[in-house]
């Protein structure tokens, strides 16, 4: 691969990190604002955790059984 190529290749990869890095500045600050006090890392936790009482317990509830409430059509 030649001098000219690689210098391109690096110069993608490096706006590629750079917006990938930007947007996990963003869900931090999201998750954060949501009352995760360490953003993204006490979220990652709270995930775990969900998916943890889930092969404790068997299969949880889907929205489609009626218990999203952000979706009951009931309450429009």
């Amino acid at each position: 691969m030649s001098e000219k190529k690689m210098q391109e290749k690096i110069a993608k990869l490096e706006s590629i990190n750079d917006q990938l890095a930007s947007e996990i500045r963003y869900l931090n600050e999201i998750a954060t604002k949501l009352g995760f006090p360490e953003g993204l890392k006490t979220l990652k936790e709270a995930a775990l955790e969900l998916i943890e009482l889930e092969e404790q317990w068997g299969d949880l509830p889907s929205p489609k059984e009626g218990n999203d409430p952000f979706n009951n059509p009931s309450q429009d």
